[in-house]
């Protein structure tokens, strides 16, 4: 028998590829997806309808305790991906982010604690609370460091749930991945925003060219939360995952340019540059401990992942704000 789940953050990129894969692994599905007016279930509504039909929808915000307490009743697993991520929007609100990324979690792990029925609450980090790599590869015991509002937002959250584990014995794992890319990600990325730019228009306008990132598929980092859950010796502790391997965005750009079979020409966007003690130079993971936990590796190469990505935009360009810079 499947595990009743539920997935916070469900109709946002990664999230809706792990409730399809949690769907398919026959676990029974319910989606806590922020309310607004549309009833916009952001891209769970591209998921098949097969899929999409055995997902219960629960609306509501993370803000609001009540609302994830009764998302969290009745179930074993919780995966929280909900979150604000998006580095800019740190810089321009983050009492915000903070708002929703700590108290957030701490909604979420209190929810769990009250829960009779919890066996794993799985919480997502980011590959950003690291900083810029002191040493390479990065691995878990890599000092960490807040160069913006959302990377350090993330940190206060992980250090909530390894707390919680501490304090109350509460389940927790949390799961750090690398930078995620693939289909339904929006510009806000640089994947999605060079694939975009390119398929629209001669001149690609992007930041710095030579920050560093380990980019790893999204199916892959779907897998690896469904795994960390059913890993008893990741509890109390923070895992990553990525490729292993880290490329510059200036050669990102010559890669996808090869992949689409045309040459890339890029022009600077001083808007898209982050303040210069902010900036993330590299980033590449160690996952010694996750290959020694439960046996990881990603599936995916950079390039078969850059075709399926290049594919989906092209079918979703109608999708992109092309002329604007998406925040």
């Amino acid at each position: 028998m499947g595990k009743a789940v539920l997935v916070t953050g469900a109709g946002g990129f990664i999230g809706s590829h792990l409730v399809e894969l949690l769907v398919c692994e026959g676990h029974r599905v319910r989606a806590f997806v922020r309310y607004n007016g549309r009833d916009d279930r952001g891209h769970l509504e591209t998921i098949p309808e097969e899929i999409r039909s055995e997902v219960r929808i629960e609306r509501g915000d993370l803000k609001d305790p009540a609302a994830v307490r009764r998302a969290v009743d009745g179930q074993e697993w919780v995966f929280h991906l909900g979150a604000s991520i998006a580095i800019p929007y740190s810089y321009q609100n983050p009492y915000d982010v903070v708002q929703t990324n700590v108290l957030g979690t701490a909604h979420v792990l209190d929810a769990a604690r009250e829960s009779a029925s919890i066996e794993r609450v799985v919480l997502t980090s980011t590959s950003e609370v690291y900083g810029t790599a002191r040493t390479v590869p990065i691995d878990e015991d890599h000092p960490l460091q807040g160069q913006s509002p959302y990377s350090a937002s993330k940190i206060g959250a992980d250090a909530l749930g390894e707390s919680y584990y501490r304090s109350f014995g509460l389940p927790v794992t949390i799961l750090r991945p690398f930078n995620t890319f693939g289909p339904r990600q929006s510009a806000r990325a640089i994947i999605p925003t060079i694939i975009s730019q390119a398929l629209s228009r001669p001149v690609v306008r992007l930041g710095r060219l030579d920050p560093r990132r380990d980019l790893t598929y999204v199916k892959d980092t779907a897998s690896g939360f469904v795994a960390i859950a059913g890993c008893d010796a990741a509890l109390g502790r923070a895992v990553n995952i990525g490729r292993g391997e880290d490329i510059s965005i200036g050669e990102l750009v010559e890669r996808i340019g090869r992949r689409m079979g045309r040459e890339i020409r890029v022009e600077a966007d001083d808007q898209r540059v982050r303040p210069a003690a902010s900036e993330v130079e590299r980033l590449l993971a160690g996952t010694a401990l996750a290959r020694q936990l439960w046996g990881w590796q990603s599936s995916y190469s950079l390039d078969q992942g850059l075709d399926e990505t290049i594919a989906w935009v092209e079918r979703n360009l109608h999708r992109f704000r092309i002329d604007s810079y998406t925040t």
